[in-house]
């Protein structure tokens, strides 16, 4: 289990683990054998080895999975078995980390022998060339995302992914399941996991064993999904904001106005967070869903504090003007 707060920057992936992670959704099957299965994708992207497989080396991107698509595949059929057998060697012969033939084609048993002798595993897909180069490459960059492990509960509330935490004691699970009743959806119990997806956006998502769980200090482990239906669980969600319950004796130099706006940064980008004191009596969920309509109109270029405080500044001009 990774350490909390520890970033985490994946170098490498290895073959075996990105077919046993994303075969079932890109449909790739096994030609050959697992001989390649320890070979490492150093780059998050996919090549299509069309120029290597005329003799041209110069600026070969070998450290990418190689896609053989129909342009490839048609080649190699037109060029002699000897011939073939001879580009496709010099191919395998390079460090790369596997081949993956696309549109459900069929690689030749010599061309596949060669793989194998190589140490390359072969994987077949049914998808088009540049789907698969699409949705692969969608999950190589989550694969080496920079990720972060946290504490604290992870929920989407009206849209709005929302990272809740704080102290023991200050009820983050009392409120996540009041928020579950309202309509929110957990995404993750106690241990987040956060990626940076190409510096875009974050990610949170929860570890698969924990997945739809959480623990209430009182009640133990519960199904979460089982109990308030699927609905109110998501296997990942956008980080789009960070609430900290506070204790209220904790509490000081509270922000009345909302125009001292605190951010804090995960991960290289800067993700809003405002700080909640906890007292008894107050509606803890209903305070964090009024913060997520509010974060809300924020991204639609709304911010009700910035607002008020132009009406405040022109209604003092004005009155400054009918003095003078």
């Amino acid at each position: 289990m990774p350490r909390i707060n520890k970033i985490i920057k994946p170098e490498f992936l290895r073959v075996g683990d990105f077919y046993e992670h994303h075969a079932t959704n890109l449909t790739m099957t096994l030609m050959g054998s697992k001989v390649g299965f320890g070979r490492k994708i150093l780059e998050p992207t996919i090549n299509r080895p069309g120029l290597a497989l005329t003799g041209f080396y110069q600026y070969f991107a070998l450290h990418r999975i190689q896609a053989i698509g129909l342009a490839e595949f048609s080649y190699l059929e037109h060029l002699s078995k000897e011939n073939a057998a001879k580009r496709f060697t010099d191919l395998c012969k390079q460090t790369i980390p596997c081949i993956v033939i696309s549109r459900g084609l069929e690689l030749p048993e010599q061309l596949l022998e060669i793989a194998n002798d190589a140490g390359i595993s072969v994987f077949q897909t049914d998808l088009v060339t540049m789907n698969f180069i699409n949705a692969a490459t969608v999950r190589l960059d989550w694969e080496f995302a920079p990720s972060i492990s946290q504490h604290g509960c992870m929920v989407d509330v009206m849209g709005i992914g929302i990272l809740i935490k704080g102290d023991s004691g200050t009820g983050k699970s009392e409120t996540v399941l009041a928020l579950l009743r309202r309509g929110a959806s957990l995404v993750a119990d106690d241990m987040v996991q956060v990626r940076n997806i190409e510096d875009r956006e974050l990610i949170a998502t929860a570890p698969e064993l924990g997945r739809s769980h959480m623990e209430v200090r009182g009640l133990g482990i519960i199904n979460v999904a089982a109990l308030f239906g699927v609905g109110t669980f998501r296997t990942e969600k956008r980080l789009d904001m960070v609430v900290k319950l506070v204790k209220a004796e904790n509490f000081n130099d509270v922000e009345r106005t909302g125009l001292d706006r605190q951010r804090v940064d995960v991960l290289g980008i800067k993700i809003p967070q405002i700080d909640l004191p906890v007292a008894p009596g107050r509606d803890m969920a209903q305070l964090i869903e009024v913060a997520a309509l509010d974060q809300k109109l924020k991204s639609l270029g709304h911010d009700s504090a910035v607002e008020f405080n132009k009406k405040l500044l022109k209604k003092m001009r004005d009155e400054r003007k009918s003095i003078i």
